[in-house]
C-alpha cells in the first residue's frame, strides 16, 4: 500500500525507522515506538527525561500482541480468569517478564508493565502497526501528562515523528497499575 491508499503509512514508517509516535490513550496522550528497538526505547527515554530503572508499559490492542513479552507459561491456571478479565481496558497488569525482555524495557523489575487497550484510536494504531507499542505519558519526567495533539507538538517538537489527531478517553486519570497474581496495587 502506499501513502495515498493506507492512512497509516506514515506511523509504519515512523515505527518501523525507531521514530518516535504519539497517540491518544484512556485518559492522556501516550509516547510510543517500538519495542523491539532499543535506540527507539532510548530515543523515548531521553525525549522525556526519564530514568529507565522505572521501565515502560507495553500497548496492545489484544492479548496475542504481547505473548513474546510475557513469560504466559508463569501465569498459574487457576488465576488466568481474574488477570484477564481486566481487558480490554484502562488497566495496567504487571505480569512475568519473558526471559528476552531487556532491562531496557522493563526497567529494574522481574514484571513487564502491560495493557490491553479498549480505547479505540490506541487499538487501531496497534492493529495497523500489527504489534504491541510502548506506551507512556507524553509528558517531560515530572510534568502534567499532555491531554492534546496540539500539546505535543508544542512540547515534544520534531523528536515525535507521527502524531495522531484524535481525542483521549476522557478518563480523569491514568490507567490503574496492579500485579493481578498478588492483589497488590501499584497506581489507582
Amino acid at each position: 500500500m502506499t501513502e495515498q491508499t493506507d492512512p497509516w503509512f506514515s506511523a509504519k514508517q515512523a515505527f518501523a525507522n525507531g521514530e518516535l509516535l504519539a497517540y491518544p490513550t484512556e485518559a492522556v496522550f501516550g509516547l510510543g515506538c517500538d519495542p523491539r528497538n532499543a535506540e527507539a526505547v532510548n530515543k523515548l527515554l531521553q525525549a522525556k527525561q526519564r530514568p529507565q530503572e522505572k521501565g515502560l508499559i507495553l500497548l496492545a490492542a489484544d492479548y496475542s500482541q504481547l505473548v513474546e513479552f510475557v513469560a504466559d507459561h508463569k501465569i498459574p491456571q487457576d488465576k488466568r480468569f481474574s488477570v484477564f478479565s481486566n481487558w480490554p481496558g484502562p488497566v495496567t497488569l504487571l505480569l512475568p517478564a519473558a526471559e528476552n525482555v531487556p532491562e531496557w524495557l522493563r526497567g529494574a523489575h522481574d514484571q513487564i508493565a502491560v495493557r490491553v487497550t479498549a480505547h479505540e484510536p490506541a487499538r487501531q494504531l496497534c492493529k495497523a502497526l500489527g504489534s504491541a507499542i510502548v506506551s507512556t505519558s507524553a509528558n517531560l519526567s515530572g510534568q502534567p501528562a499532555l491531554t492534546t495533539a496540539d500539546d505535543v507538538r508544542a512540547t515534544f517538537g520534531d523528536s515525535i515523528a507521527w502524531v495522531m489527531d484524535a481525542p483521549t478517553g476522557g478518563a480523569l486519570k491514568p490507567s490503574r497499575i496492579i500485579d493481578p497474581l498478588t492483589k497488590k496495587v501499584i497506581r489507582d
